[in-house]
């Protein structure tokens, strides 16, 4: 498959790969909410060079997220949005003096923590989901997205302390998502990562996941509130459930 080679320097059958499950992950995100990017990133991160997972996996679901929060942009909440930025341009700028990878394992157990604690518990205070709470939760979730790329689930559950309709957290998530991957553009920039190699990869990955976006949506919009919510909670929490597993093996408490 002299075409498909070509697209990355990783075998052929695995571009196909990567395309084709690009599709069923995008449609994950727009159906459930959340849960593709991460099902994404560790499949790559079994096939994929170190150095490369997290800028390439940035740069998919920059393009998964942007089109989705296009495609849904009359359902996007703007005042969370407007007050992520913030957080997130801190959150980037100081990722780009601390690109190295933090200790896994207590990382991993940390983010499911917040995500459990979040669906489970008693709920986030109301001054946390202010102005002021959604941007530290923008400046920590897009710092973490920039050096471990595991920031999703984190996201998802601050949003939905917010509330608001299914259309309305699904778009508003791709929104900050967006945000945070656009910024991994700057921050492996500045590292020096080279792009070029995978652009084409990148490039039909994307193409393929605004596919997976459209089925996606469709099948949103077939949901209840009732239904999604509860595909919602229970995404996120065998995600955490996952992070938990992963945290645990590489603490070495777990073979």
């Amino acid at each position: 498959m002299p075409l498909l080679d070509s697209l990355s320097p990783l075998d052929g059958g695995i571009d196909l790969l990567l395309i084709l499950l690009s599709v069923l992950t995008s449609m994950i995100s727009a159906s459930m909410g959340v849960g593709g990017g991460t099902l994404l990133i560790m499949t790559m991160a079994q096939v994929m060079p170190g150095a490369a997972l997290i800028p390439v996996h940035g740069m998919v679901q920059l393009g998964s997220n942007g089109g989705r929060a296009l495609m849904m942009l009359r359902h996007l909440t703007w005042p969370i949005l407007a007050a992520f930025v913030p957080g997130a341009l801190l959150g980037a700028l100081a990722a780009s003096w601390m690109l190295v990878r933090l200790s896994t394992g207590v990382l991993e157990l940390t983010i499911a923590g917040f995500v459990l604690f979040t669906l489970w518990g008693p709920g986030l205070p109301k001054r946390s989901l202010g102005r002021l709470g959604t941007a530290i939760a923008g400046a920590i979730t897009t710092l973490l997205s920039s050096l471990v790329g595991a920031s999703g689930p984190m996201v998802a559950a601050f949003i939905k302390q917010h509330g608001g309709s299914r259309q309305a957290t699904v778009a508003t998530f791709a929104a900050c998502m967006t945000l945070q991957h656009l910024t991994k553009a700057f921050v492996f920039g500045v590292a020096g990562f080279v792009f070029h190699d995978w652009l084409w990869l990148i490039a039909l990955m994307i193409a393929a996941g605004v596919v997976g976006t459209w089925l996606g949506l469709r099948l949103l919009g077939r949901l209840s509130e009732h239904r999604f919510d509860g595909l919602f909670r229970w995404g996120l929490t065998l995600l955490a459930l996952r992070l938990i597993w992963l945290g645990l093996q590489r603490l070495g408490v777990i073979g």
